[in-house]
């Protein structure tokens, strides 16, 4: 797949950054490398290697989920600028 200037500019508007003009060509040549490098990477061979989650081996410790409401409510409300009733108090926005 090939990206040309005008495709870039669409790419460009749709991320809303705006691009001069005489910078398209860079942009379209940019985009065109790193679709080579992806289209390099679909050629590795990964059959049966595993996933990683991290670059380091290391095993994710683990917990029992247990809802609980905190403990820290005073606190927390303490940094709003209204709180009643125990919940932050925010204009109403709808009729």
């Amino acid at each position: 797949m090939s990206i040309d200037e005008s495709t870039a500019a669409r790419v460009a508007k749709l991320a809303r950054i705006r691009v001069e003009p005489e910078a398209l060509p860079e942009l379209a040549e940019d985009f065109n490398r790193i679709l080579g490098f992806i289209e390099q990477l679909n050629e590795v061979d990964v059959e049966g290697v595993e996933p990683m989650t991290s670059v380091t081996p290391m095993r994710l410790k683990r917990r029992e989920d247990q809802v609980d409401d905190g403990g820290h409510a005073a606190q927390v409300l303490s940094n709003a600028p209204d709180a009643r009733e125990g919940f932050f108090a925010v204009p109403k926005v709808v009729e």
